[in-house]
């Protein structure tokens, strides 16, 4: 009897992830977190690539977290190759909680330069978490090459994520700055000034250094016109 009743709460908790209510799969998920068992990691990773409210999918991270990294990180490893944006980036973002470095093979340049916006910043969170010791140069590098990108959430998420792995990072940045193209320079000298002060506001760190880079002549696009306005 209880082996049924067991199996029958399983059943129960499962079902509440795919309900169509967001406040029943936000219950279901705070359950699996709250007794994890393994029958649900596959559920969990699988409803994370679909679930369209950002709160239940904090949940569903949460719950893997609770659950044996041997059993949770097979399955995210292989989303993060998946063809679907947000189980790209959902992985990530999970791999970033649970901030196992056998993970980091799989944190590629591929994933750190995503079309996807969403999926390339949680590689940039989720790669500063993984780098080992003394790779943060090579990291450094090839997150200088997405300056420049996006609107200005997504590179202010990017240099937090430059910031973050500290001094080595300033000959990057430094290289970033000459370039032709006036966004890449302004992003690298916002981020350089984020470095300094780290305190200092984004928007007015990289409208101070669209002035600069105005005032030392550098062309300016209709992209940066369009960014100003």
């Amino acid at each position: 009897m209880t082996m049924k009743r067991q199996e029958a709460d399983v059943m129960r908790v499962l079902q509440g992830l795919e309900d169509s209510r967001p406040s029943v799969r936000l219950r279901a998920a705070l359950a699996v977190g709250t007794a994890p068992d393994p029958r649900f990691v596959d559920k969990l990773v699988e409803r994370c690539a679909i679930e369209p409210e950002f709160f239940v999918r904090d949940m569903l991270t949460w719950a893997l977290t609770r659950h044996p990294v041997s059993l949770t990180l097979p399955e995210l490893l292989r989303e993060v190759r998946s063809e679907r944006a947000q189980a790209r980036s959902q992985a990530l973002h999970t791999l970033s909680k649970i901030g196992d470095r056998q993970a980091w093979p799989a944190i590629t340049r591929a994933l750190l330069s995503d079309a996807d916006d969403e999926v390339a910043r949680s590689a940039w969170r989720t790669a500063v978490v993984l780098v080992p010791e003394g790779e943060e140069p090579a990291l450094a590098a090839v997150l200088a090459t997405q300056l420049g990108r996006g609107e200005r959430e997504t590179q202010l998420s990017l240099s937090q994520a430059l910031v973050a792995l500290g001094e080595v990072i300033v000959p990057a940045l430094h290289a970033a700055t000459t370039v032709s193209d006036p966004r890449v320079s302004a992003h690298a000298l916002a981020t350089q000034r984020l470095l300094r002060d780290p305190d200092a506001g984004f928007g007015s760190a990289i409208e101070e250094a669209k002035r600069a880079v105005a005032l030392t002549g550098a062309p300016t696009t209709d992209d940066d016109n369009r960014a100003d306005r």
